[in-house]
């Protein structure tokens, strides 16, 4: 693809990745026991020792604070932030936010190069903080060929946004992935967990105080509120779709098996993602120190991920939001939320649902059954790996 050989300078003053080196690099180019591997050692025996699934169960429900608080060690260097989707809406006025303290590089991966460069000049961010890589989430191969392109930067990984996501809610009839799966929950769900299971592996290696894996959820797949129980309502059912495939043929698109529906499926990936993040944090957590957390950071009504839905509902959401539930959140806003999630001290805690309540006061939410359900959990995380190629 031609838009990958767009990578801006690093804004670490690292000289521009020449377009030869982004191509034919194989994944399996590391040592043959790197110290991912020697985490995942440790955990696999201590996940036998103490009976596997019984052991992770028991960690869901009281999240542990990360040992490594941004006071136990100190560093001069710019921590480095991946963040999906910042070209526009949320992505970009959190990337705005973090390059503004002028504490981050910003890695923006997004499809499009000029638009996420215009975006970036629009909003004034300074060059010296921000670095643009190509990523398109709807193709697994893009996800790894980003990881390859992010490694040959030398750049170190300190913290991973999972943000941008796919919702089209008027869609009658599936769209689908370069690899054939449903477009939102391939892009939303599977392309962000091949993305984050291949560089945790590049966080574990970082030397920054506080590492932070941050996948962004939504209230409308949280089932246990007022908005998450608006017609259709997330259900993943026995995950009988996501097994099948996900494409269509000879089954369903959807997650839970049944009959397509846009809004359902943005609502279902939703739940992958949050049931996807705490799996990383009884999986990882204790062994590497990472915070693994997921936030619904308000209501954007002005966001462009509505640019699908119809007109009216354009036009009258956002004034419904603010005059009338009270919930209107501003991208300005919602990007300083996101970017607390990322780099303040007093969110360190793993394993956590974070939301605002309407002092703009941070706190842990509770998440619905099912998107707290760890048996469920485990089999997405399962079903998800076979299908991104991992097992």
């Amino acid at each position: 693809m031609a838009s990958i050989s767009l990578v801006a300078a690093s804004a670490l003053g690292k000289s521009s990745l020449k377009e030869n080196a982004f191509m034919g690099v194989s994944l399996s180019n590391h040592s043959t026991m790197s110290e991912f591997d020697s985490v995942c050692a440790r955990r696999t025996k201590r996940n036998r020792v103490a009976g596997g699934v019984r052991a992770q169960a028991t960690a869901v429900m009281t999240p542990s604070e990360t040992k490594f608080t941004e006071s136990s060690k100190k560093t001069l260097r710019k921590g480095n932030v991946i963040i999906t989707g910042a070209s526009s809406g949320l992505g970009l006025a959190t990337a705005k936010s973090l390059a503004e303290s002028g504490k981050w590089n910003v890695i923006m991966a997004c499809r499009d190069f000029l638009k996420t460069e215009k975006a970036a000049q629009s909003v004034g961010m300074s060059k010296e903080n921000y670095t643009i890589m190509h990523l398109d989430l709807a193709s697994l191969d893009s996800v790894r060929q980003f990881v390859e392109t992010f490694r040959r930067s030398n750049l170190p990984l300190d913290v991973l946004v999972c943000n941008a996501a796919i919702y089209m809610p008027n869609a009658k009839t599936p769209t689908f992935t370069a690899d054939g799966f449903e477009m939102g929950v391939g892009v939303n769900h599977l392309g962000h967990f091949l993305l984050s299971r291949l560089l945790v592996e590049d966080m574990v290696k970082s030397d920054y105080p506080s590492k932070r894996l941050v996948i962004v959820g939504s209230i409308t797949g949280n089932t246990n509120t007022l908005a998450g129980n608006i017609p259709p309502k997330a259900n993943l059912g026995d995950l009988r779709g996501l097994a099948g495939g996900m494409t269509g043929q000879n089954g369903s698109s959807m997650i839970d098996g049944g009959e397509f529906w846009g809004a359902k499926a943005y609502k279902d990936s939703k739940i992958c993602n949050m049931l996807t993040m705490q799996e990383f944090h009884r999986r990882y957590h204790e062994d590497t120190g990472i915070t693994f957390s997921s936030l619904y950071p308000g209501c954007i009504a002005t966001t462009g991920l509505f640019r699908e839905h119809i007109p009216l509902f354009r036009t009258l959401f956002p004034p419904f939001q603010k005059y009338i539930t009270k919930g209107y959140v501003s991208e300005t806003e919602a990007g300083n939320r996101l970017a607390q999630v990322v780099a303040d001290p007093s969110l360190t805690k793993s394993g956590v649902y974070w939301s605002w309540n309407k002092t703009a006061a941070s706190f842990e939410n509770q998440l619905s059954q099912e998107a707290s359900d760890v048996d469920k959990a485990r089999k997405v995380w399962d079903l998800s790996e076979k299908l991104v190629g991992l097992a």
